[in-house]
């Protein structure tokens, strides 16, 4: 799934995810501390215009310019701003100490690259900073209603804990829910939801 496949997948006149935002991220909003906050793999914009709503400076992250020009012409219409980085989340080093809030919304990648992705993440976190993260589970293969059709993108809730270690984990659970965003995730589905304080 590289830049070229979302931007043909973003293409689309209309959000193929949606413009509300995750479910999960709107039940748990009202942990992130006042301040910024940084979203990854945000594609074309719902969470991150959630979350400027809500009076946060939301900086969004994701491979594909298409997704983040559909994402700031939401932001717009919607009354609020945001900034947008265009990165491959597997070399994105965002800095240090800065945000009051990391969101990362089934941002699905390979071992290797999702491990500096939440290491970095956790490092970018204030002290008392909170990461949400909804991914797919390994189980979701059985419904197809949505994410990765590879089971190497769809880690277990055992490996992401290990790969959050450096927060104090609040939520970690695995869920059978309805997912209903967009007409790409539409349906009965198996996801993982961690909710993860930085302490020190």
């Amino acid at each position: 799934m590289d830049t070229t496949f979302w931007d043909r997948i973003y293409a689309d006149e209309a959000h193929v995810y949606g413009t509300t935002p995750n479910d999960f991220l709107r039940e748990e909003v009202a942990r992130i501390p006042a301040g910024p906050v940084l979203c990854l793999a945000e594609g074309e914009g719902r969470n991150a215009v959630f979350l400027a709503q809500h009076r946060h400076a939301v900086t969004a992250v994701d491979q594909s310019m298409v997704g983040l020009a559909k994402a700031t012409r939401l932001a717009g219409v919607s009354g609020v701003t945001i900034e947008t980085i265009c990165a491959d989340l597997g070399a994105y080093e965002p800095p240090a100490d800065t945000f009051a809030g990391v969101v990362a919304i089934f941002a699905h990648l390979p071992a290797p690259a999702r491990g500096l992705m939440y290491a970095r993440a956790i490092a970018a976190l204030r002290v008392g900073g909170c990461l949400i993260a909804e991914v797919y589970s390994p189980r979701q293969l059985a419904f197809g209603t949505g994410g990765p059709k590879d089971l190497a993108l769809l880690p277990s809730l055992e490996t992401l804990t290990a790969e959050l270690a450096g927060l104090e984990l609040v939520v970690a659970r695995e869920v059978e829910r309805d997912v209903i965003e967009g007409r790409l995730h539409t349906g009965r589905a198996a996801t993982i939801q961690l909710v993860g304080v930085r302490r020190a």
